[in-house]
């Protein structure tokens, strides 16, 4: 009686495995061709993000620009820096979008740490001759810009400012 039982349990594994083996085949072969049609869109998505960004490169720089000798005669101190960003009612974060720089170098900049150079220098002679009301366009174009590599609006946050008054800021 044992052989025959263990033979009846044998062929009833035999049949289930070839059951299971017969449903699952065809599921094997979907899932790798979805792996490879998702390995195929994310290469598609790394090169379209990559010419996104040669685009964004290209674009032709508005707004800020200073003659070789104006940069050169200029004398930019910690103290000019910061009354030329309190002038035109700007913040540290917007300075340094509109000069290309971090916040962190605004700060040294302001700081007396460091001095800036090059183009850096050249953005913040041109920012003295611009006015408080095309400074707010050129953060709203920039903004625009980044919208549209992005691809969505940015969170807007309110901050407030020393007077109470309350003010409407984009956040990254």
């Amino acid at each position: 009686m044992g052989k025959l039982e263990s033979t009846i349990k044998s062929e009833i594994q035999r049949l289930s495995k070839r059951e299971i083996r017969a449903t699952f085949l065809p599921l094997r072969r979907e899932v790798r061709a979805m792996r490879l049609r998702l390995s195929g869109l994310s290469k598609n998505f790394s090169t379209l993000n990559r010419l996104t960004k040669e685009q964004m490169q290209n674009l032709p720089k508005k707004g800020l620009e200073a003659t070789p000798e104006e940069v050169k005669a200029s004398r930019l101190t910690p103290e000019r820096i910061r009354g030329l960003r309190k002038k035109l009612d700007i913040s540290m974060r917007e300075l340094g979008i509109l000069t290309g720089s971090s916040v962190g170098a605004i700060l040294s900049w302001e700081k007396g740490k460091f001095k800036p150079k090059g183009e850096k220098k050249a953005a913040l002679v041109a920012l003295r001759k611009v006015r408080k009301r095309d400074v707010k366009k050129m953060l709203a174009e920039k903004a625009d810009t980044k919208i549209k590599a992005i691809g969505r609006r940015p969170k807007v946050r309110i901050r407030r400012k020393k007077a109470g008054k309350r003010v409407i800021g984009r956040r990254k």
